[in-house]
């Protein structure tokens, strides 16, 4: 029987190109039963990613439980932003990055999480341990999602390990750091191309804060204003998508990736908290200015999460 892996939901790049990088780790192991998955459809940077290293579109699935028995994580643990009937299947291993919440296990498993800037810097680690190949089209997809968790190592996730690690992948790839990663970065900053939902819910995870349902989306850009032009439907949908799913509160992060600034849109209880996290007010726009904010992992969750909890 087939072994899934796959990344969180709302799949962003780190997340489908470390299922793809830990897939082709498992075969060099031996187990070569094992399949690459998604849990959504990609976005226009992951697409993007996948088009210039000539690599196929994953397999979207909404459960595994009606086709295997064993599953593999990627790039998350906690159990809100698995599938949907993760608790079904037999975890048998897992590879992250990021803080470990409402994980439990029957089986004792394989687990191997570093804070470090990507879910594929880890995976690349465990392929020089192994002393396994990775070909000129696997360095492309690995870089790919470095690039796009660091923001081509703008943001305050880097590591010493990405900023060795991506000139060697390049290198490998044969490609030019700067040009692909800028011209990958803003392939997901099409904003036109996007519906409202897209830009709400394209790269939303949720949180358990203080025993309320968080909601965090994040957006990147080019032009923050072309995000203003939009607010009110932005706004709307936020304010359906609670009511709809049970989030107590609903933040989207827009992220001006040129010059790493970030303004949040709020809906629902304890914007207090908020503001508190952040040493900040909402604007008569209904907008928080978050400066030097690019990291939701690193820079947002754990001070909502410290306020939440207060």
């Amino acid at each position: 029987m087939t072994t899934l892996i796959f990344g969180h939901q709302n799949p962003d790049t780190d997340a489908v190109t470390s299922a793809m990088s830990f897939a082709e780790y498992q075969k060099q192991l031996g187990n070569t039963d094992v399949e690459a998955v998604a849990l959504g459809e990609v976005n226009a940077e992951t697409a993007f990613a996948l088009k210039t290293f000539k690599k196929d579109t994953p397999r979207v699935i909404k459960t595994a439980a009606n086709e295997t028995d064993t599953v593999m994580l990627v790039d998350h643990n906690e159990f809100q932003q698995s599938v949907s009937d993760i608790k079904d299947v037999t975890i048998a291993a897992v590879v992250d990055h990021h803080r470990i919440a409402n994980f439990e296990t029957a089986a004792p498993l394989f687990y191997r999480a570093e804070p470090i800037g990507s879910c594929n810097s880890v995976i690349y680690e465990m392929f020089q341990e192994k002393g396994f190949k990775i070909s000129p089209q696997l360095a492309g997809l690995m870089a790919s999602g470095m690039i796009s968790d660091t923001l081509l190592l703008k943001s305050p996730t880097t590591t010493d390990v990405e900023r060795k690690v991506l000139p060697e992948l390049a290198k490998i790839g044969g490609f030019d750091l700067q040009e692909y990663g800028l011209a990958m970065l803003k392939a997901g900053t099409n904003l036109a191309a996007k519906s409202d939902l897209d830009i709400v819910e394209g790269d939303a995870k949720s949180f358990d804060m203080g025993g309320t349902s968080v909601r965090i989306g994040q957006v990147n850009v080019v032009d923050l204003n072309e995000v203003y032009e939009r607010q009110a439907a932005i706004e709307a949908t936020m304010k359906s998508e609670a009511e709809k799913n049970g989030y107590d509160s609903f933040l989207l992060l827009a992220t001006n990736i040129l010059d790493s600034d970030t303004t949040g849109f709020f809906y629902g209880k304890n914007a207090d908290k908020l503001e508190a996290a952040f040493n900040q007010k909402f604007d008569a726009n209904h907008r928080i200015a978050l400066p030097g904010v690019v990291s939701r992992k690193k820079q947002v969750v754990p001070p909502l999460q410290k306020a939440f909890e207060a």
